[in-house]
């Protein structure tokens, strides 16, 4: 298995739409998806296929291709869905493989890793361990304010992995979606987004950024060095306190004896660094939550509010926020995508009916 780092490739904002694709849409989906696919690994190896998939423009194209709504959350589910469905039974031949889904489905994603893993004889730890990672990062490393709801992991049988995975805001009624890919060098926490595919932005907590180095190294420093009950007498003078407005964390639902079971766990465990102490079981949202506003406003070393998406985003938006679209790249999509339904064995029904949407899409 070759040696692949993680890096994110992307965040999409999608409006929050409830519901599900009719029954004749997803069983077309589920077929075209299928040869597409196939179309692709023969051309391109399946490695090119988590590029692809890794990519917020891409995918969303991809969707359209398909013939799902553009700007639908439900886009993101229901391509994945319809993936997955598709090279059922073709894992192997093709060397690309699908885990986990929406809502029970994602969290079965370590299992399912387990079971290729002994099937394909590929050592699942690395690969269980990314899923588990990049879950972790985008819910509590980065807390926007959307909750994972959604995780579909992709893999070849050489161990190369992508993510795609998707949070829910009910408030702002917007849904984000997380690209990963593991191909590049590169670490979970610091600065991990190559891409961001946003409308809607806020201002989040990021301890991923590259100013949020000092926060990430005093927070582990916290967790290791101070002894619980000092945590918790800190968090409960904190909790007095009235936080300044530029961001959005409050001390209302840091209940301090819940948490002094986590930060014993951590001092006990000593991680070595910020990744090790993210990663440690029962560390969630509210414990980084916690260290972070002790290291803010204790110790005085400020972690990044600023929205990914305020700085990530690669190929525009449709308003011209940030800026506009980058056609040419949209139009390289596109063009895969169009060779691959031509090379695909379509039915002509089915073929014009791509066609159609690609056009449509070209104007």
């Amino acid at each position: 298995m070759s040696a692949m780092k993680p890096t994110r490739t992307g965040i999409a904002n999608l409006p929050l739409h409830y519901g599900k694709a009719p029954r004749w849409l997803f069983e077309r989906m589920v077929k075209l998806a299928r040869e597409i696919t196939i179309v692709i690994v023969a051309d391109f190896g399946a490695e090119e296929m988590l590029r692809r998939l890794s990519h917020p423009f891409w995918f969303q194209a991809f969707g359209c291709v398909l013939g799902f709504d553009w700007h639908s959350s439900g886009v993101t589910t229901t391509l994945c869905g319809a993936l997955k469905e598709g090279v059922k039974g073709l894992e192997r031949d093709l060397g690309f493989f699908v885990a986990g889904g929406k809502g029970g489905t994602s969290r079965k994603t370590p299992a399912e890793l387990q079971d290729w893993g002994e099937l394909l004889s590929l050592d699942p730890a690395p690969l269980v361990y990314a899923s588990r990672m990049s879950a972790k990062v985008d819910s509590a490393a980065i807390q926007d304010g959307y909750q994972l709801y959604h995780h579909n992991f992709f893999f070849t049988g050489r161990g190369a992995w992508a993510v795609v995975q998707q949070g829910m805001n009910e408030t702002n009624r917007y849904a984000r979606r997380y690209h990963w890919l593991g191909e590049t060098v590169a670490d979970f926490v610091n600065e991990p987004h190559a891409a961001i595919l946003a409308e809607a932005t806020g201002q989040p907590l990021n301890l991923v950024a590259q100013e949020s180095g000092p926060a990430r190294q005093t927070i582990t420093e916290i967790a290791t060095e101070q002894k619980p009950e000092s945590l918790v007498a800190e968090l409960k003078r904190l909790k007095t306190l009235t936080l300044p407005a530029r961001h959005q964390l409050t001390t209302d639902d840091l209940h301090t004896d819940s948490l002094s079971k986590i930060l014993l766990s951590t001092y006990e465990r000593q991680p070595e660094d910020f990744e090790r102490l993210l990663g440690l079981q029962g560390v969630g949202a509210k414990t980084i939550r916690a260290l972070s506003l002790i290291s803010e406003l204790v110790y005085g070393v400020a972690p990044s509010y600023r929205d990914p998406a305020r700085y990530s985003f690669a190929h525009g938006g449709k308003d011209g926020i940030p800026y506009p679209v980058d056609r040419k790249t949209y139009d390289q999509s596109i063009a895969l995508l169009s060779r691959a339904i031509n090379k695909a064995k379509l039915g002509l029904r089915e073929r014009e009916e791509a066609r159609g949407r690609l056009e449509r899409m070209r104007k």
